[in-house]
């Protein structure tokens, strides 16, 4: 039931994007959202897409994976495409019933939207597939250490999100066991209407609960039985080091904001036909 849910996910791989330093990972991935964002015409979105689909080639992840990420925001795509389908006005009357009027300028607003939400979604998907949880979260506390001049618990912060991010798989394979024992004695959570969907979750959620719960309290007695302390002068076995590939990374990141920005200027010289239809915002 849960399978589809790809975030805090690892693939393990040998690849030119798995070795790459997580706090330029994490730039990188602010610099993608950046430019989905900055993108007003289909060129912009169709340069971002094309870094989606490399940087999964070259990080050697299945699409499938990566893909699967998109399958939870499928209501919140359909809905956002919906709403702006009718709401959004234009100067092309497609169709009409009523007072509920569809433009042609609304329909590609729609299409522009949906690929940007997918677009970001890929993105992180991405981040959480080639990055392991302590390195991320090591390269979330490198890159947020300026906070300790005004004595934000920097160090605190990150440890909370490594423990969130690796009990992220670790509750889901729960959920699916619970789903799985409640099946077998004669669950059914898939027919009937939403109050009587919502009811057949009661049975999982407090199990689910107990078990998160319990597994919190053994981490906590695991983390003082070996006399942890949450000092911020503790040292890591693992140093973070900027490379050579790292800079190769960041060029290709520059470069990608630069493409849309130039799209976003010269769209009208790179095809002055489709020109109204093409740029969007």
């Amino acid at each position: 039931m849960l399978n589809d849910v790809t975030f805090g996910q690892y693939y393990p791989a040998q690849s030119f994007v798995h070795r790459l330093d997580p706090r330029l990972k994490l730039l990188m991935l602010i610099a993608y959202i950046v430019a989905v964002f900055m993108a007003k015409t289909f060129y912009g979105l169709a340069l971002c897409a094309l870094f989606a689909v490399v940087a999964t080639l070259v990080a050697r992840v299945p699409f499938g994976s990566v893909l699967r990420s998109v399958k939870g925001i499928l209501f919140i795509l359909v809905f956002t495409a919906v709403i702006n389908l009718f709401v959004h006005g234009g100067e092309h009357l497609l169709a009409e019933w009523g007072i509920i009027k569809i433009y042609l300028e609304g329909v590609l607003f729609a299409v522009f939207l949906m690929f940007r939400l997918i677009f970001l979604v890929l993105g992180s998907s991405l981040l959480t597939l080639t990055t392991t949880p302590v390195s991320l979260t090591d390269g979330i506390e490198s890159l947020l250490k300026p906070l300790n001049l005004i004595k934000f618990p920097v160090h605190a912060l990150a440890l909370i999100m490594s423990i969130a991010l690796r009990f992220i798989p670790t509750l889901i394979d729960e959920t699916n066991r619970i789903i799985a024992a409640q099946k077998a004695r004669g669950a059914d959570f898939e027919t009937g209407n939403i109050a009587r969907r919502v009811k057949a979750v009661v049975p999982i959620l407090i199990p689910l609960l107990i078990s998160a719960f319990r597994r919190a309290e053994e981490l906590g007695d695991a983390m003082d039985a070996r006399c942890y302390t949450n000092s911020p002068k503790r040292t890591k076995y693992k140093k973070l080091a900027f490379t050579l590939r790292d800079l190769v990374a960041a060029l290709v990141g520059a470069a990608l904001i630069a493409g849309v920005v130039l799209f976003n200027v010269y769209a009208y010289q790179i095809w002055p036909v489709a020109y109204d239809y093409l740029v969007i915002l």
